[in-house]
């Protein structure tokens, strides 16, 4: 069939996808030759079988054009990072480049230039300014002053004060000054803070206004101070210049027992307590009691033997019933 669906007279039929691929593949193998020469690649290697191989990879290609779709891939490209960094750690540490170091200028300086500062208040936002005003008459041609503001602990001329900090000028060829200001937060909005160059009259003017610190509205007011007089109405007050008088010192407490009055006797223990009704009786404190007297009386012929026991009280029990004792233990 000389004419296919899709092609022009003259020409050959419509190509395939694997034409097609074959066709981009041979396209971008002559425009990789164009740019990367194979002969100085470190990884591509011909073996004997004629095809080709990747060190690095260890990947066998049939041509070169296969080679270089492999080095555009993923793979190859995360190989040659991993390379390049163990080579790195691997390396031994080399010497910084040598810095060409820019030496300060060094010029004759003619002196200090004239100044005027003035201090200005503003009524309506309670600000304070400071207007600088230096002069140059020797400046360089086509130069212009320069300022900035230094802390107190970059200086080493006077001692660290955190309260303050130095403002300085510079211009060439006169020194460097300085002004010692304190160290509030300065504005620097552009309508309060601003400088500017005269070249006709060779003068350097800055302006700078202090910020003012809003009032503490959570701070507590102060409590109210206590009278140095508290004395009871009536009393005349205490003069402030003496001291109060200490009140005398006691002396110290006795450490033994407090001492018996001298007339009192000692006291005697008490009695034990009462024994039974029918037993003994104590004896009275003091020894034993006296015999009795003897002589006539009622009581001369009482004996002081043995009492017989009192008799058993009467069993109780129903009219007309009669309680029985115990029987009589067995003697047998």
């Amino acid at each position: 069939m000389d004419r296919e669906w899709g092609s022009k007279p003259g020409s050959g039929g419509a190509a395939s996808a694997q034409n097609e691929a074959i066709d981009r593949r041979e396209r971008l193998r002559r425009l990789a030759l164009e740019t990367i020469d194979l002969a100085k690649d470190p990884y591509f290697m011909r073996n004997h079988l004629g095809s080709y191989e990747c060190k690095l990879c260890l990947t066998l290609h049939n041509n070169e054009g296969n080679y270089l779709a492999h080095t555009q891939g993923k793979r190859h490209q995360t190989n040659l990072a991993k390379r390049a960094a163990r080579e790195a750690k691997d390396a031994p540490a080399q010497p910084q480049p040598h810095k060409l170091k820019v030496a300060p200028r060094r010029s004759v300086k003619i002196g200090r230039p004239g100044y005027r500062v003035t201090k200005q208040y503003d009524p309506d936002t309670k600000q304070r300014s400071l207007l600088f005003q230096i002069e140059y008459p020797e400046i360089e041609d086509n130069a212009r002053p320069r300022h900035r503001f230094m802390s107190s602990f970059e200086q080493r001329v006077e001692s660290f004060d955190k309260r303050f900090q130095y403002l300085l000028f510079a211009a060439e060829p006169y020194e460097t000054i300085g002004f010692k200001v304190p160290s509030t937060e300065i504005d620097k909005s552009t309508p309060k803070f601003f400088s500017h160059w005269d070249p006709d009259s060779k003068m350097f003017t800055l302006q700078l206004y202090f910020k003012v610190k809003p009032p503490e509205a959570n701070k507590p007011p102060p409590p109210p101070a206590v009278p140095s007089d508290t004395s009871a109405p009536g009393v005349p007050p205490r003069p402030h210049g003496q001291p109060p008088h200490a009140p005398p010192l006691q002396p110290p407490p006795p450490q033994g027992p407090p001492p018996r009055a001298p007339g009192n006797p000692p006291r005697m223990p008490p009695p034990p307590p009462a024994m039974m009704a029918n037993g003994p009786r104590p004896m009275p404190p003091g020894g034993p009691p006296p015999p009795p007297p003897v002589g006539s009386g009622p009581m001369s012929n009482f004996n002081m033997g043995h009492q017989p026991p009192p008799p058993p009280p009467p069993s109780q029990g129903f009219p007309g019933q009669q309680m029985q004792g115990p029987p009589p233990p067995n003697m047998c």
